[in-house]
């Protein structure tokens, strides 16, 4: 039987405990620095940046009683310039921290800290069921002439798809396996609204809303109101056309963003980066923590987060200093950076943030508001880099951004050693299509392709559109043989899919190049390698997949359609 996790109080109250127990051999470390004959002005910062440190992270666990006299510490060390009247305040105020320590490792002392700790329990992030982009699909209807269609389309996106003919199986099922979206009749044998009163149950009994689309032979006003009142997302009339259904339930399923946020911590006090990260990850978010800023810019490349918390006060480099440093890589411009310290000063805060950074928020902080500021200005970042990085038409990443990706890539992959393979698509006879059927037309094989790629590989994978009707996918720790395998079945399916344009449908097909690294140990000899194996394909008949391998050292022209 597996343990379960344990809480944040929990892991709050661990990070407690362990800050009081390393406090007496800090102390004794500082004391025995401070009694040195070391000079004064080299060991003056560097009790100031203890007391600074202690005040904080104390104040953020909840030792207001230690905060304090590290506070007085602290400002003694400031106003007075003495060495002996520091020595006196000073050594004072040491053996008040280490008389509170012992207090604080009593059961008294702990039960007394306790109750004036404050602590913060966010609403767990649900897990998900499924970690691919795969969604679970219920069809209910009981008219089965248009189901194996559409089950057909639902099934090429990769989503499960399972089919129930009257309301009250439907019903258990709900209850057994909850489906990510429901596509609905709404009349049945036992009712004429039987479908969208069912779901109304459901909702109720539940108490979770169940995303849904109705599909119905009917348009009529009471069965359209009653859609409404059951909380659907669409309303569709047969017969339907299965592609505008599929896309609707793409939409319907497909989260803003299947990433969470990634949060960087710069803190040299491990304790006060983890109470920090605790909270974070206690949000939904990944948090990696350094306690060095030497080690920031390695963590950047390695982590790519989406924000930094920077401590303000630290040994070696100050956080001041590290943003400095971090606005002088361009691709770091746009970072956002939010500063944590204990500095109180209004001026001293306008003056560390003239590096650039986004905000100053004070220990200790306020759960809510740490969560809320680091929400707001990652997605606001999020945003601006998908305009940026984003094929407006697809989603999929633009031709810039798709080059600057593999070229990542490909670097950590040489000093990983690692496999990849690269399949360079090319819709076969797209311009025909634009042509015959409209731009209109074409513009929906293009966004199908897409969808379909991105709904069936992985979050790893890169995706880009290079261009008009060309798509790049690079298939990281794949091997040719496993991607031929993978770009294949996508090519079977999409060759299924009925396209309209008016009253005519129609079908596409694609062909497909697949190179490999590190046999081409370039972006640009990977791309190129893919792409001759590509017009291979083209050469060979279209419709289907070939390989670097096939070609050995031939050269092939390219050639438009």
């Amino acid at each position: 039987m597996s343990t379960p996790a344990p809480s944040l109080h929990e892991k709050l109250n661990l990070l407690r405990q362990r800050f009081i127990n390393q406090l007496p051999s800090r102390l004794q470390k500082t004391v025995a620095q401070w009694q040195s004959n070391e000079a004064e002005s080299r060991l003056a910062p560097e009790l100031h940046r203890f007391f600074h440190s202690l005040k904080g992270t104390g104040r953020s666990l909840g030792f207001e009683r230690i905060a304090l006299l590290a506070e007085q510490a602290e400002e003694a060390l400031t106003a007075t310039p003495q060495r002996a009247d520091l020595d006196t305040l000073i050594s004072k105020l040491l053996d008040q921290i280490k008389e509170e320590s012992a207090y604080l490792q009593t059961q008294q002392g702990q039960q007394a800290s306790m109750a004036g700790f404050n602590s913060v329990e966010f609403t767990h992030q649900p897990e998900q069921v499924r970690s691919k982009r795969q969604r679970l699909i219920y069809l209910c209807d009981d008219e089965t002439e248009h189901i194996s269609s559409l089950m057909h389309h639902l099934r090429c996106f990769g989503h499960e798809v399972v089919h129930f003919a009257n309301t009250d199986t439907f019903f258990n099922a709900v209850l057994t396996r909850r489906p990510d979206a429901v596509i609905m009749d709404v009349q049945f044998p036992n009712g004429q609204t039987a479908g969208t009163e069912t779901l109304t149950s459901l909702n109720k009994l539940t108490g979770q809303h169940l995303p849904s689309i109705v599909l119905s032979g009917h348009s009529d006003f009471h069965s359209r109101l009653s859609a409404v009142r059951a909380g659907c997302n669409g309303y569709f009339t047969k017969p339907i056309k299965p592609l505008d259904l599929m896309l609707a339930i793409d939409d319907l399923t497909s989260p803003m963003d299947d990433e969470p946020l990634r949060v960087l911590i710069v803190d040299d006090e491990p304790e006060a980066a983890e109470y920090h990260a605790l909270l974070l990850e206690e949000a939904g978010m990944i948090v990696e923590q350094i306690h060095h800023p030497n080690q920031a810019l390695s963590a950047l490349e390695r982590f790519n987060p989406d924000l930094m918390l920077v401590d303000v006060y630290m040994p070696v480099c100050s956080g001041e200093e590290l943003a400095s440093i971090i606005r002088q890589q361009p691709e770091y411009v746009g970072l956002p950076i939010i500063y944590l310290s204990s500095e109180t000063n209004s001026q001293k805060q306008i003056s560390a943030m003239a590096a650039g950074v986004e905000a100053f928020i004070t220990k200790p902080v306020v759960p809510k508001e740490l969560v809320s500021a680091v929400h707001l200005r990652a997605e606001r970042l999020r945003l601006l880099r998908s305009l940026m990085t984003q094929d407006s038409m697809t989603g999929l990443y633009n031709h810039s951004t798709t080059t600057d990706l593999i070229n990542k890539a490909l670097a950590q992959a040489h000093r990983n050693g690692s496999q990849h393979a690269m399949a360079m698509i090319d819709i076969d006879h797209f311009k025909e299509v634009n042509d015959t059927y409209g731009h209109l037309a074409g513009d929906q094989v293009i966004i199908t392709l897409a969808r379909l790629l991105k709904t069936r590989l992985r979050l790893s994978d890169t995706i880009g559109r290079y261009g008009g009707e060309e798509f790049v996918v690079l298939f990281k720790d794949v091997s040719v043989e496993q991607a031929v395998k993978l770009i294949d079945d996508l090519r079977h399916d999409f060759g299924l899919v009925d396209f309209h344009a008016g009253e005519v449908s129609f079908r596409c097909t694609f062909s497909a190049g697949i190179s490999d690294f590190p046999a081409h140990p370039t972006t640009q000899a990977l791309r190129l390698a893919a792409d001759q194996a590509l017009y291979h394909a083209k050469h060979k008949g279209r419709n289907q997949v070939a390989t670097s391998l096939e070609l050995g050292n031939d050269i092939l022209i390219r050639t438009s359609e």
